[in-house]
């Protein structure tokens, strides 16, 4: 599995946003590719501490068995919920977007462990560097295969 910190999983990552393009069709799920950016912005965002969402009774009661389970090794599935912070309509900038995920990426990996949030996680709650690492690559992985890409 890769790491938003090591220096190679990084570059991937940025070489992959940087082959999305506008008109890249989603292979599964709703959003376009403006739209999923936007979303893994605000995720991106939720471990950098840059964007704030309050924790709600879902995440209490169900985000410690969540967190197992995505953190394991397997790939997400396809369509999974997300809460109503993370959900993108209507049109984006792309460019904008995209732009934004990139310095995110970029500066977690240039940051390493020390440009995450030690708040809890407003679904999964306390989670340990090596779980925010997983989960940010893994949710990155996700969308981007989820445009081929």
């Amino acid at each position: 599995m890769g790491s938003i910190f090591r220096p190679p999983d990084n570059a991937d990552l940025i070489q992959r946003l940087q082959r999305l393009r506008p008109e890249t069709k989603a292979q599964w799920g709703k959003m376009d590719a403006a739209q999923m950016l936007a979303h893994c912005h605000v995720a991106l965002g939720v471990a950098t501490g840059e964007a704030r969402i309050r924790r709600r009774l879902m995440g209490v009661l169900f985000g410690k068995l969540a967190k197992k389970k995505l953190a394991g090794p397997a790939p997400f599935g396809r369509n999974l919920p997300t809460a109503p912070e993370f959900v993108m309509r209507g049109a984006r900038d792309f460019a904008l977007e995209r732009g934004r995920v990139l310095d995110l990426v970029q500066r977690l990996g240039q940051r390493g462990p020390e440009g995450l949030i030690r708040e809890p996680h407003p679904f999964f709650g306390p989670m340990t560097s090596a779980e925010w690492d997983t989960l940010l690559w893994k949710h990155l992985d996700h969308h981007l295969r989820q445009f081929g890409v």
